[in-house]
């Protein structure tokens, strides 16, 4: 088994129906091939069948135009022959192709080779591009821009079946486009890994000496330059560039340089002023010039002002710019970062004042630097030296190449400002157009767009992003499912995860062939493509594809590269967004789920509730509503500190913690004592805070008693709720603020209120009123206006006024916000007598109660009624101690209520047969729904509620 690209090559038999040979007779039989076959030879032979190809095709297109003085025959010529030299005596078939796949040279290792292979393989002029060639070596390096091995049956023709071959792209080092293929093909028994190294440093020496024919023609240009300098010697005083740099700052340098290689890229006369910062400004100047060779280029001047003689020059240092260094990094890949071809990568002119320049070790004598020889002393002239000299293709890369350098620079500025999915996919596209493409298109998986993890990169993928110069462009709409054929540039990119450059999008194979009506359509309008995976993290997030438009140039493999850069840094940065939505989503889901899900049945309050997450992540805010005994109401809102699962997960356990301490009547300031335990018991269990408490958290507590509409409230930390009177007055109570939870040691304090019926009580954690942008003031008061002057408003309605005119628009930390409205309960529906601790009195109580009972229409409750009242006041009698007071409140159900003055607590337990009492509480357990007891100040109140047929 080889490989080739890091993907696996069968090394089977070509011929009798196994390795390689198999699967191509399955896939010519129409057969589904997958596994085997490498996927960007099965991908050819897909882009192959889509063309028509016949594998039995034997003639190519022929050109006999070659021209033998092409800069790329020039330049491979030489490496060939010494290749040629290397590879003496075998089988090796060597060959230089230019980009449209036309073979230019041919060498052979065995001369005789040649004579006896049929032309279409010796002799040069046949092209063997892919779309008329089949899969081959040179055809599929042109269309995988890499290099390849193409192995026995692999190729598509069936007269290279019983030959190997490898093949690299050439490149222009200037440019970054590829110029030509080297391919060396051999038989197919001749496989030998060190060939991948032999033909790289080939190809590198190919582009060297193309390299070198670019320097050689800049420096011919610099000659001619020189040659007729000295013609305007007398208009202009000729100064170093060392002079031109009057004190400028490198930013201004940066920018003479920017706008001269403009200047070159124009190819035309031009003048420019260029500000710099001080104020002054340089005028720079474009000529053509052209050299011994005829080679024609752009000369660029800068022009200074006459100097005052309170203003003299400063002589500093400044680089001028002339075409390619003689020795260039030997690589193949674009210059597109580092240093800039015509700008950055290039001769320095060392300059001495007077009159003596130095470029490339020659010498040329200038006149004196104030333009006379004589003695005599003319009025000052202009100063004029030179900046930068180059073809205007070298200027237009430059031009280009910096360009590509603030796309860069811009994209890691615009691209990923939020952790939306969708708003960094369209910042992907916003920032691509009109800079790299006239039209952008990304698509998303439905698992990505949800933060989950896609299953296939090239699954359930959806039109997430159109983006364009123009909005007339017949793509996908967003929102729809797009499904990409196995032939297409978007899925061969997904196959492969590397960018796919089609700069004719008429000529790819395959990419019509889906919906061939739509293609037409936005043929119409674009004609290039590169279509670029996002890829982050080795996960397949979706597709980019990068349009140009008719009338735009085709893109290049510069373009893919900087298509592919900015893919990968959108990549990361939708990955991230991806994953803090997966996480957003999972604690929002929690905290959700640990909220209360419906309002209990009860009459002392009208309750409506709201819960508003935070924009950029869910908190640990929590309320929640609980029946007390005796038809009293809790009520609580927190805030636990942070966000985070961690955060909702704290919230559940203290709201848990919580409501089973409001249901042991605890008043309010125990049940923060209690909670105030828990969190410092929850942090010194976490091994992560060391100790130190990192779990924090605010809380106010507050029950309402609607037969004696008062409200007892108590706080820890946690902002002040909000009252609204009746007669729709605001008022903030000054409750006691006590300390967060978790801080341990410092008490709670309680304080009572008396709402009248009709009452609204707000509660709210602090990110409905704490804002980074607004005073905490200016937000009380608007919530103050909020919710005067509207008695008769519903508690829904007020949940909404003060959401609407209240709530942060981005809120950055979750709001909780319960509005409660107070009811009284009618005081003839309750009952309450006073007794002394005497057990003749408990006969009375039950005649009483029974009567009352009748009254309010409760027949069929006065069994129970009497057997509960007379357990409890016997009870009361027996262990308590007096006075006793009996009460019976009649709201959805019967509540019988015997309080005295001791703290001795009811327990409930099974008699033995033998025991001649201890079964009152076990029989009012059976009657009752629920009992219980609750103290206060004065003693314990022991109740037992009963449930009620009918009203």
């Amino acid at each position: 088994m080889g490989r080739s690209g890091g993907e696996p090559i069968p090394t089977g038999r070509a011929t009798g129906g196994t390795g390689p040979a198999r699967f191509r007779e399955r896939f010519l039989q129409g057969e589904q091939v997958e596994a085997g076959v490498r996927t960007s030879i099965l991908n050819s032979w897909q882009r192959c069948r889509s063309l028509g190809l016949s594998p039995d095709q034997t003639d190519l297109p022929f050109r006999e135009e070659v021209d033998p003085d092409d800069r790329l025959v020039h330049a491979a010529a030489p490496v060939l022959d010494r290749l040629q030299v290397k590879f003496a005596g075998s089988a090796m078939n060597i060959s230089v192709a230019d980009a449209s796949g036309t073979v230019l040279l041919r060498r052979f290792g065995e001369m005789s080779q040649a004579r006896s292979l049929p032309a279409i393989q010796s002799v040069p002029g046949f092209v063997f591009a892919e779309r008329v060639a089949g899969t081959n070596g040179i055809g599929l390096a042109l269309a995988e821009r890499r290099l390849i091995r193409v192995y026995g049956a692999e190729h598509f023709a069936e007269r290279s079946q019983s030959s190997a071959c490898r093949a690299l792209p050439v490149r222009d080092p200037l440019s970054g486009r590829i110029e030509g293929v080297l391919c060396f093909g051999y038989p197919r028994g001749a496989e030998d890994p060190a060939l991948d190294l032999v033909i790289r440093r080939a190809a590198r020496a190919i582009e060297r000496r193309l390299l070198g024919q670019s320097s050689a023609r800049e420096r011919a240009l610099l000659r001619a330059y020189r040659d007729t300098a000295a013609e305007a010697a007398g208009l202009y005083r000729s100064v170093g560039v060392d002079e031109l740099a009057f004190e400028l700052h490198p930013r201004d340098q940066a920018i003479i340089l920017e706008k001269a290689a403009a200047l070159i890229s124009r190819a035309q006369r031009a003048a420019i002023d260029v500000s710099l910062s001080d104020g002054r400004h340089v005028t720079l100047v474009s000529r053509p010039v052209t050299g011994a060779s005829g080679v024609e280029g752009i000369a660029i001047e800068a022009v200074l002002p006459v100097p005052s003689p309170s203003e003299p020059f400063t002589v500093q240092r400044l680089d001028v710019r002339v075409g390619l260094p003689a020795e260039p990094a030997a690589t193949s890949a674009p210059l597109t970062s580092g240093a800039l071809p015509g700008l950055a990568a290039s001769e320095n002119l060392s300059v001495t004042v007077p009159g003596q320049v130095t470029a490339g070790g020659e010498d040329v004598t200038t006149a004196d630097a104030d333009g006379a020889t004589d003695g005599h002393h003319d009025p000052p002239l202009p100063a004029r030296g030179l900046v930068m000299v180059g073809e205007p293709h070298v200027g237009t890369y430059a031009v280009a190449a910096r360009r590509r350098l603030e796309l860069l620079s811009e994209a890691s500025t615009r691209i990923g400002t939020t952790l939306d999915v969708r708003r960094t996919a369209e910042e992907l596209a916003e920032t691509a157009v009109p800079q790299l493409a006239d039209f952008v298109t990304i698509d998303l998986p439905e698992p990505v767009l949800r933060g989950e993890e896609p299953a296939s990169g090239r699954r359930d993928l959806r039109r997430t992003v159109v983006h364009g110069i123009r909005d007339d462009c017949p793509f996908h709409p967003v929102g729809k499912e797009i499904d990409y054929g196995p032939t297409t540039p978007h899925s061969r990119c997904l196959t492969s995860r590397e960018a796919v450059l089609e700069p004719d999008l008429r000529a790819a194979a395959g990419w019509l062939a889906p919906d061939r009506e739509r293609a037409e359509q936005v043929l119409s309008q674009v004609h290039s493509l590169i279509a670029v995976p996002l890829v982050a993290r080795g996960v397949v997030l979706g597709v980019a594809g990068f349009y140009r438009a008719q009338d735009s140039a085709p893109f290049g493999d510069d373009d893919r590269a900087l298509a592919q850069e900015l893919a990968t840094r959108a990549a990361l940065s939708i990955d991230n967004a991806r994953r803090y939505t997966r996480e957003r989503s999972m604690a929002l889901a929690l905290q959700r789920s640990l909220l209360p899900h419906g309002l209990p049945d009860q009459d002392a309050v009208d309750v409506a509730h709201r819960y508003l997450p935070a924009e950029s992540d869910v908190g640990g805010d929590w309320y929640d509503v609980i029946p007390l005994s005796g038809t009293r109401i809790g009520l609580f809102v927190g805030d636990v500190v942070g966000h985070g699962v961690l955060s909702a997960a704290t919230m559940g356990q203290l709201r848990t913690a919580a409501r089973s301490f409001a249901e042991l009547d605890f008043p309010p300031d125990e049940v923060l004592t209690h909670l105030d335990n828990l969190v410092g018991r929850l942090d010194r269990e976490d091994p992560a805070s060391d100790g130190a408490g990192i779990i924090g958290a605010t809380c106010l507590y507050a029950i309402y008693d609607p037969t004696s509409q008062q409200c007892i409230m108590a706080r820890a930390g946690h902002p002040p709720p909000a009252l609204v009177h009746p007669d729709g007055d605001v008022w903030f109570p000054d409750l006691p603020a006590g300390p967060p939870l978790g801080l341990g040691g410092l008490p709670f304090e309680a304080a009572e209120i008396h709402l009248p019926e009709g009452s609204q009580l707000v509660l709210y954690t602090d990110g409905l009123i704490e804002d980074r942008h607004r005073d905490v003031d200016v937000v009380l008061d608007q919530l103050r206006g909020a919710l005067a002057h509207h008695p008769e408003r519903s508690p829904e309605d007020t949940c909404k006024a003060v959401l609407d005119t209240v709530a942060p628009a981005h809120p950055y930390d979750d709001v909780a916000l319960l509005v409660a409205r107070t009811h009284a309960l009618d005081p003839g529906r309750i009952a309450t007598w006073e007794l002394a601790a005497d057990p003749a009195l408990v006969g009375e109580v039950r005649g009483s109660a029974t009567r009352q009972l009748a009254d309010w229409g409760l027949d069929e409750a006065v069994f129970a009624a009497e057997l509960m009242l007379s357990e409890l006041v016997t009870n009361a009698i027996r262990h308590g101690a007096g006075p006793i007071r009996v009460r019976l409140l009649h709201g959805r159900t019967l509540i019988c209520e015997v309080s005295d003055t001791s703290n001795t607590a009811p327990h409930l337990r099974r008699a033995a047969s033998t025991d001649e009492g201890g079964r009152g509480l076990f029989l009012v357990a059976q009657l009752a729904q629920s009992w219980g007891t609750r103290y206060t100040p004065d003693g314990k109140v022991i109740w037992a509620e009963c449930g009620l047929d009918g009203p």
